[in-house]
């Protein structure tokens, strides 16, 4: 490759050494050198640019060969294509009518276990109400006799407690009556007392400032008899102390006498 690029030198050199030809811009060259040249540039070309020459000189050929199988390609690919697409649609048509189908039984059975829940509901409902209709019936039967039992309790309680009030009442009026006469009896009865006392110390009044006198000298010689005797006793228990005897016979121990006289 590197003798094509020297031969095409030499080439330039020639042409640009060649005399001309006035009065043209031609010019006088040695045809043995150049074509020599040429050869030696022919020579040194590799074989793959006459394959592309080749290629060149067949190329509207070559080009309406490949758009003629790219066409070809597209078009089986678009049939390819179109055939995948129609069997994708078509699967995907069959699996949503599946579907849809699968979703209507679904749908289907839910709405009729719904409607089974709903009316085994509505009739425990009904059953329920029934029940409490029935206990309510009866509750408020027997609601409705002990209601007439405590009535008729009432009033007859409400006539006893009546009949117990008015006899209450005639017993208060009564014995009121009888608390009249007890305490007009009773003042009576302390008016006399109170008068027989006034009397009675107006009679001891009497009495004692007619007798007192002769009182007092009576209380005269019974003190002096009991002082005589207590002086008598006195010397007594002296001289039998100062013998050595008991001062009483009967009680070897005097404080025995005196716990005995105590009790």
């Amino acid at each position: 490759m590197y003798r094509v690029f020297e031969a095409l030198d030499e080439l330039v050199a020639i042409v640009e050494e060649a005399r001309g030809i006035p009065p043209t811009r031609s010019c006088i060259v040695p045809r043995g050198d150049v074509l020599e040249l040429l050869d030696d540039v022919r020579d040194a070309l590799p074989g793959e640019l006459d394959d592309a020459q080749d290629v060149l000189d067949h190329r509207d050929k070559i080009v309406g060969d490949a758009r003629s199988g790219a066409e070809a390609t597209v078009t089986s690919a678009n049939e390819k294509a179109r055939a995948t697409l129609e069997g994708s649609r078509a699967e995907a048509d069959r699996i949503l009518s599946e579907a849809k189908a699968h979703a209507d039984r679904m749908v289907a059975e839910a709405t009729a276990h719904a409607d089974r829940l709903v009316t085994a509901a509505q009739a425990e409902a009904d059953q329920i109400i029934a029940d409490g209709n029935a206990e309510y019936d009866e509750l408020t039967g027997r609601a409705r006799i002990d209601a007439d039992r405590a009535i008729e309790a009432g009033k007859a309680s409400y006539a006893r407690a009546i009949a117990d009030g008015e006899a209450e009442q005639a017993r208060l009026v009564a014995q009121t009556e009888v608390v009249r006469v007890s305490h007009a009896e009773a003042a009576r009865l302390v008016d006399e007392a109170q008068a027989e006392a006034d009397r009675v110390r107006a009679e001891c009044d009497a009495y004692v400032d007619e007798h007192m006198a002769e009182f007092g000298s009576r209380l005269a010689q019974v003190e002096e008899t009991l002082n005589s005797t207590r002086r008598t006793i006195t010397r007594g228990r002296q001289q039998m102390r100062a013998a050595g005897q008991p001062e009483y016979p009967d009680y070897p121990d005097s404080r025995e006498y005196a716990a005995e006289h105590r009790r």
